[in-house]
């Protein structure tokens, strides 16, 4: 084989800082860009961003030099130390620790941009926590479940 082939898309959960709700709907469109932005010059290309107050939700295709892990790090630390530079948010603004990724098959990609789309929706029904750990169950990742 000639060349390598990659295209792995990944779908990113991430929180605010004690789940603290500070990404207003005022913030929010600031926010989403600050994380586009970055995603971008990481080399990922971005379907969607979204969220609720307390977290966000990514879809983009990962840049094949590089992991997830470094990816979310530099997504997530830029994003708040922006955040809080612009003052977007009038408090002391922060990520929690850590994060969750899954991967995504291509045929579901579509699937997968509309839930997070439709995240104020989804949230009428169930809380971060209860959506979290479905995401975890789903996908295996509960502790203590197999």
């Amino acid at each position: 084989m000639a060349h390598s082939k990659i295209k792995i898309w990944v779908h990113a959960i991430w929180g605010t800082k004690h789940r603290d709700a500070f990404i207003t709907s005022a913030a929010e469109p600031e926010v989403h860009q600050l994380i586009r932005k970055e995603l971008i010059e990481s080399g990922c290309f971005v379907e969607t961003i979204n969220g609720m107050p307390d977290h966000v939700h990514a879809l983009f295709l990962l840049n094949p030099d590089l992991s997830i892990r470094a990816v979310m790090k530099q997504v997530k630390g830029a994003a708040s130390h922006a955040v809080n530079q612009l003052k977007i948010i009038p408090h002391q603004f922060a990520w929690a620790v850590g994060f969750a990724a899954f991967s995504v098959s291509e045929s579901q990609v579509p699937t997968v941009r509309d839930y997070i789309v439709n995240q104020k929706e989804h949230h009428k029904k169930r809380s971060f926590e209860e959506e979290y750990r479905a995401f975890l169950k789903l996908y295996g990742l509960l502790e203590g479940e197999a």
